[in-house]
């Protein structure tokens, strides 16, 4: 395929624009591209050449955060790497977040928070997750990093295949908010397995979070967040006892053309 074909698109967008970035073909061509080469390799391409434009890393600095982070600070350490603040996280998830950016160089750290007018509004206890996660999720994680992805063409995550029935069969690159800005989401880890993440950590010395060696293979929010029994699906503990497996940022949001959210947006009233 070009290879020049969909950095080309990318570069030609800005924020006023209102077709998608990329399509499914894109996302397939690249997928086909990049069969059969190692993630460095990929990572190396995607980042050096501008495969997929004005890209950011998301990372919530869990349990196996590290590997990509890793992965992507030897190649370009000034990418930037977006952590939603939400308040509710461990005291262990912050000290992580703090101690991995410090060893691994990563100089474009941006913490994305809530806005105050609607945690006033919608969540002034606190206590919003106790009876709708859905929508504590909503003002705490979706909607801060749809206005921040806002600014981008693309974005990483270190979704991987392994962790949940949910997440089975998960492609590398993939088209995001299809219905609107055809953001690309690239999921590097998509293909590792548990094995391979482990080795991982083992070959490169990298610090695990704190928190997995106490029972938490998945690590969200703390009052979301349970120990997980030994041999449970991974992500077992997050949301236990709610039918709800995702946070949300993985389902598409539609802006508006500077970035907005949709007149009348408000899903978990």
């Amino acid at each position: 395929m070009p290879t020049f074909k969909v950095a080309e698109a990318a570069r030609k967008l800005d924020l006023i624009d209102t077709a998608p970035r990329f399509t499914a073909a894109d996302a397939a061509m690249l997928n086909a591209r990049f069969a059969g080469q190692s993630t460095q390799a990929m990572l190396t391409q995607v980042l050096q050449q501008g495969l997929a434009g004005r890209i950011a890393v998301v990372s919530s600095f869990g349990a196996e955060s590290a590997v990509l982070l890793h992965l992507i600070a030897a190649v370009e350490p000034v990418t930037p790497v977006l952590f939603l603040e939400t308040g509710k996280h461990f005291p262990e998830t912050l000290a992580y977040r703090d101690e991995l950016a410090a060893r691994l160089g990563l100089t474009n750290l941006i913490s994305l928070t809530p806005a105050a007018a609607e945690l006033k509004q919608r969540d002034e206890s606190g206590l919003r997750w106790s009876y709708d996660p859905d929508g504590c999720c909503e003002i705490r994680k979706v909607r801060p990093l749809a206005r921040a992805l806002s600014g981008f063409d693309a974005s990483f995550t270190g979704r991987k295949g392994f962790q949940s029935a949910t997440r089975a069969g998960l492609p590398t690159f993939e088209v995001d908010f299809s219905d609107a800005a055809g953001r690309l989401k690239v999921n590097p880890l998509a293909g590792w397995t548990a094995d391979q993440v482990q080795a991982y950590f083992i070959a490169t010395g990298l610090p695990p979070h704190p928190l997995v060696t106490q029972g938490y293979p998945s690590i969200g929010c703390s009052p979301c967040t349970s120990k997980v029994a030994p041999g449970a699906d991974a992500r077992a503990g997050r949301w236990a006892g709610w039918d709800k497996t995702e946070c949300g940022i993985h389902s598409p949001v539609q802006l508006g053309p500077d970035g907005e959210l949709p007149p009348g947006y408000e899903p978990f009233l």
